[in-house]
């Protein structure tokens, strides 16, 4: 933004501080001369003889003294101005110059402001946390964007490999040659589908209604009983209404992704998956947890981010796309809530998703 000219902070404080001396000193001078005459120091002698007037005596000795005093005020308070004033904002200095590094592409920088705690300290330990957290914002983004990258360049080299098989022997099957390429296609429109909705919950495009997550849940539960079936799983769902507010269709996207999860990362047969929903003071809460391998608090940690599997997959209709708990994450904190996983000690995980209850619930 384009701006006139003016003067600096350290100026402006500068002739502030002088201006305040100096006024403070003009008022104590006339506040002493105004003493003085009330006091009796000009009356006249006993004798009454005057041979000038005692207010005249005292202006043409006081005013001169006066004059070389707010002259001295004036000088003082500019000069210790300057250096107070600039004492003052050297913190400031500090701060715009890392903001300036940090414009220049340095998201590594910390101004690391030593000193006790003031209003200074406060802003520049803000500004730090700001840039470790962008920092580490955009190395997340980085990691994404090279991840699905990665992830839609080999369905592509797939299909190219295969295309190019079938120009060179026109005589190969056909029919084979149709089948793979619609799992490759199919295995990148899905991955599409994913970061499309990943982006949408980012941006939190969406209306807010009132939504039961019970009732989510059920309809999930119930959408995803074929798939636990074919996988001997059993799906239990159980709880309370758990009324909040958000996208009804992102609700069911997380819940559907979570105990989607939960059935194919499990036991190979007589596993089991738990849905829970409840509600506390100011929030409801929704759990879902499942038998399974057991998994160490490292590996849990990395489960959220994108395309990230927790364990190694085994049938065909496993090979997701690896952002199921990424979109997840997203989801949840758009709707202003909590994502927590806990690896369960026999096995398995548990996952809870905590959102803001409705208003009046």
């Amino acid at each position: 933004m384009d701006r006139r000219p003016g003067l600096s902070i350290r100026l402006k404080l500068t002739l502030s501080y002088a201006g305040f001396l100096t006024l403070a000193g003009a008022l104590l001078l006339v506040a002493m001369g105004v003493f003085l005459l009330r006091s009796g120091w000009l009356r006249t002698n006993e004798s009454g003889a005057v041979r000038e007037n005692p207010v005249i005596q005292f202006v043409r000795a006081f005013v001169p003294t006066a004059a070389a005093v707010m002259v001295f005020l004036l000088v003082f308070g500019l000069v210790g101005g300057w250096f107070l004033a600039g004492r003052m904002l050297a913190p400031l200095d500090r701060i715009t110059h890392a903001t300036r590094t940090v414009a220049d592409g340095s998201l590594s920088h910390r101004i690391r402001l030593p000193g006790r705690e003031d209003e200074f300290r406060e802003l520049a330990d803000a500004f730090d946390m700001m840039l470790a957290q962008l920092e580490a914002h955009v190395a997340e983004q980085r990691r994404f964007a090279a991840n699905a990258s990665h992830e839609l360049r080999t369905p592509l080299a797939i299909s190219k490999t295969l295309i190019d098989v079938a120009r060179a022997d026109p005589n190969h099957d056909t029919g084979e040659l149709v089948d793979r390429l619609h799992t490759v296609n199919t295995r990148a429109i899905d991955l599409t589908e994913a970061l499309l909705l990943l982006s949408r919950a980012n941006q939190r495009s969406f209306t807010r209604e009132h939504v039961d997550l019970s009732l989510v849940a059920e309809e999930a539960a119930e959408t995803l009983h074929p798939l636990a079936d074919k996988h001997g799983v059993t799906l239990e769902t159980s709880g309370d209404i758990a009324p909040t507010t958000g996208s009804p269709a992102l609700l069911l996207q997380l819940i559907t992704n979570l105990v989607h999860n939960a059935i194919v990362h499990n036991v190979p047969r007589e596993g089991t998956v738990r849905v829970h929903t409840g509600v506390r003071p100011r929030t409801v809460v929704l759990t879902v947890e499942n038998t399974g391998e057991r998994l160490t608090p490292q590996l849990v940690a990395t489960l959220t981010e994108p395309f990230q599997r927790g364990t190694e997959r085994t049938h065909a209709d496993q090979a997701g796309v690896g952002l199921g708990l990424a979109i997840v994450k997203t989801i949840t904190e758009a709707h202003d809530g909590t994502l927590t996983l806990t690896p369960r000690r026999a096995g398995g995980l548990r996952i809870t998703v905590e959102l803001p209850a409705a208003s009046g619930a």
